[in-house]
């Protein structure tokens, strides 16, 4: 199992099929499955029902996911602010795909389907993650301008390092 976060646009879903393909198991993406679950979109689940009932939702599907088979998974950018969620991924491997805020935007800017975007503090929510995902991650890698091949090799050696020491 290899975790993927970071915040969103970073490239968690390329990267992850990549790492997923390479290792011969299968990828999953934490936000899809939850859009599964729910029978709708997240942003609908936002507009229902509000975060906090998203997130809980979100809490419960990666804590199947991680019961489930050996995977890649790719977690939805504000998964690991809470503490529990957090508390989840203390003995899997996670790797953080650091990006910067003004690359994120350029990647993702006009996706009207992440409900995050319509925040005015878009900018201190980057920096605020940035903090949470480098603390749950067990390797950091720059996601910002390396092709995503690179970003899977680099999670591989950094993984395989960090385990050997």
């Amino acid at each position: 199992m290899i975790v993927l976060v970071g915040f969103m646009g970073a490239g968690k879903t390329t990267v992850g099929r990549i790492l997923a393909r390479r290792l011969g198991v299968p990828f999953r993406d934490s936000d899809v499955v939850i859009e599964q679950r729910a029978g709708r979109p997240i942003r609908q689940i936002f507009a229902e029902e509000g975060e906090p009932a998203f997130r809980d939702l979100e809490h419960k599907v990666i804590a199947d996911l991680l019961d489930g088979t050996d995977s890649v998974l790719a977690l939805g950018g504000g998964a690991v602010q809470r503490a529990d969620t957090r508390d989840l991924l203390k003995d899997v491997p996670v790797a953080y795909l650091r990006i910067s805020y003004a690359e994120a935007m350029r990647r993702v800017g006009g996706d009207q389907g992440r409900p995050m975007l319509v925040r005015p503090d878009v900018a201190q929510l980057h920096a605020e993650r940035d903090l949470v995902y480098a603390e749950a991650a067990t390797v950091t890698v720059d996601a910002g301008t390396s092709p995503p091949e690179a970003i899977a090799r680099d999670i591989l050696t950094l993984l395989a390092d960090a385990e050997a020491s």
